[in-house]
């Protein structure tokens, strides 16, 4: 697993001497070979929790609009954490268990967490950014050891419990930059000469935060992305042996 780390890392742009190394990790199809938020909609369908017909249609529908780059990120959020806000905090979290053993940890990747050991090492403050809400990926980036996770914050009632809807500014898109700058300045920093920020991503759905990088690394990446980067001398990287 070290030799892994250190070849990548080594690839890798350097921390300029003087400035603070800030590496984001998009999560899905870049550390993980799958799509958490999907596979959790396959996974609920699974339990009995949604009508397998009507949930697999719209949850693949919503899948196609990501791939798209015309997601509607509220409409899939209510859509996404249906079934657990009706359920309750302890079925939630008994599902979420049963989800990590059987789904997550098997697709787990050593060279994708010696990726992210291996920037932790060097110093760098590490973060992933997912469009796939918090409670889906809170375990996740606990599974790779990141205490810092940008999500989708979902909104609480009076009881602590989800209602469906966002909260704040979704990180999707242009959302993650400004998400991003916000966790940045929770720091006291800033995206400016002071940080020095790479950042790793399947998609071109991330392009807005992979163009502010000052080092975009394309992971795993998909057809479209995958001739931008090199159009433009941006590093690719293929954690995985097939991107779906």
């Amino acid at each position: 697993m070290g030799e892994i780390a250190s070849t990548h890392v080594a690839a890798a742009a350097a921390v300029p001497q003087g400035r603070i190394g800030v590496t984001l990790f998009d999560l899905d199809h870049t550390l993980l070979p799958l799509d958490s938020d999907h596979e959790w909609g396959v996974f609920t369908t699974r339990i009995g929790w949604t009508d397998a017909e009507e949930h697999t249609r719209r949850n693949d529908a919503f899948y196609a609009d990501y791939l798209a780059g015309r997601l509607d990120i509220h409409a899939y959020a209510r859509f996404a954490i249906e079934a657990v806000r009706q359920r309750g905090p302890q079925q939630a979290a008994a599902a979420h268990a049963r989800f990590m053993d059987e789904v997550i940890r098997p697709a787990l990747q050593p060279q994708a967490l010696a990726l992210v050991r291996a920037h932790q090492a060097r110093g760098d403050r590490v973060a992933i950014v997912t469009a796939t809400n918090e409670f889906i990926t809170r375990p996740i980036a606990d599974a790779f050891g990141v205490a810092d996770l940008i999500a989708v914050e979902l909104e609480r009632d009076a009881s602590g419990w989800f209602t469906g809807a966002i909260r704040g500014v979704p990180s999707y898109r242009d959302g993650k930059v400004t998400r991003v700058r916000h966790w940045l300045q929770a720091q006291g920093l800033d995206w400016d000469a002071r940080v020095h920020v790479t950042v790793y991503s399947d998609s071109d759905n991330d392009l807005p935060l992979l163009e502010r990088a000052d080092a975009p690394v394309a992971t795993n990446p998909g057809e479209r992305l995958r001739a931008l980067a090199r159009a433009r001398g941006w590093r690719i990287l293929d954690l995985f042996e097939t991107h779906p």
